[in-house]
This record gives C-alpha cells, sequence and structure tokens, in this order.
C-alpha cells in the first residue's frame, strides 16, 4: 500500500467531542447492493492493510438470489454524482472531508464530524442516493448500515486516509481534503 506524504503523518486529530469520549475523525464504507464476492470485513477485520475475510461462494450466491433487482454498479459519471453529494453534504453539514474514494461497487470516506458515524453514513447514503435518483428513479443502491469506525489516533487517521486514497488498487472517483495529498 502506498503511503501518504510525511507532513499527512503529523496530521493532528482533533479535540473530542465536548459532551463525549468520541473523536471528530471517522471512516466509513458502503457497498452497493449484491458486492462481488471479493470478501469483505466484520468486526475483527475491519482494519486498513490488515486482510479481508475470505470470500465464501456459498455466502456470495445466498446474496444474490435474494436480490430483488440486479447488482448496481457505478459507471464513472454515477461515480462523479456520488462524489459530488458526498461533498455537498459535508459542507452543508461543516463536516470536512480528509479523503473519499468512490469505486464502481463501493465507497470509502474519511471524514472530520460532529456526529455519531451512523449519522453521518446515513447522510451520505440518502444525499448520494438523492442525486442518483434524478438519473434513475427508484432503484435499490446500498445495503442497509455499513462499515463505521471512530479514528482515535493520528496514526489511524493517516493510514486511514492512505488506505482510502492509495489502497484501493486503480483511482476512480477521489477526493483528497489534505493540502499534503
Amino acid at each position: 500500500m502506498r503511503q501518504l506524504p510525511p507532513s499527512v503523518h503529523y496530521l493532528q486529530c482533533g479535540p473530542l467531542h465536548p459532551d463525549s469520549d468520541l473523536p471528530h475523525y471517522l471512516q466509513l464504507l458502503w457497498v452497493q447492493a449484491a458486492r462481488d464476492e471479493s470478501g469483505s470485513v466484520d468486526r475483527e477485520h475491519n482494519v486498513p492493510g490488515r486482510p479481508l475475510i475470505d470470500p465464501s461462494q456459498e455466502r456470495f450466491a445466498i446474496e444474490k438470489a435474494l436480490m430483488k433487482e440486479p447488482a448496481y454498479e457505478l459507471d464513472i459519471h454515477r461515480r462523479e454524482v456520488v462524489l459530488k453529494s458526498i461533498k455537498d453534504v459535508a459542507s452543508h453539514r461543516g463536516w470536512h472531508i480528509l479523503a473519499v474514494h468512490v469505486r464502481s461497487n463501493h465507497v470509502h470516506v474519511v471524514v472530520e464530524a460532529d456526529q455519531t458515524p451512523e449519522r453521518v453514513l446515513n447522510d451520505f447514503k440518502a444525499y448520494a442516493s438523492r442525486s442518483l435518483n434524478v438519473l434513475e428513479p427508484n432503484r435499490r443502491r446500498w445495503v442497509r448500515h455499513g462499515s463505521t469506525r471512530y479514528l482515535w489516533t493520528h496514526d489511524e487517521v493517516s493510514a486511514a486516509v492512505a488506505y482510502v486514497l492509495y489502497g484501493q488498487g486503480e483511482s476512480m472517483a477521489v477526493y483528497c481534503g489534505l493540502s499534503a495529498c
């Protein structure tokens, strides 16, 4: 995995929430309905750079059989629409995006926000869906929920940003909100 420029390793995590012990930095991932069988994460396999859960043909077949619509894939135009909607909601809510990578079948975001990861994830998904509905209405795109992680240290933030920007293979729709990118 490619590392961030050295200046990003000195990125300072923001203060804790005034009313809780939760950090402001979050790493989010959500996927389109019916992803491929390339592997997945759970609570024990949810660290950037660590191995995924091995693919399961059986699990993939069961999930595919339960689908009510064909698998959804984001082409280049739709990826840009999703990227713009994420940037728009972050701006509207006063959140600071550190990194976004919209792939053909999933989305990664590292963001500084004063909300719970579930709230931020739901807002990003809702805005993206609203924007995509202009192109193709009434289409189920996302699985329920997604992966949400608090990032507690500057090392965790730097690793998450590096993973989102450089650890995903070929760049698709990418945004970096750091001056060091």
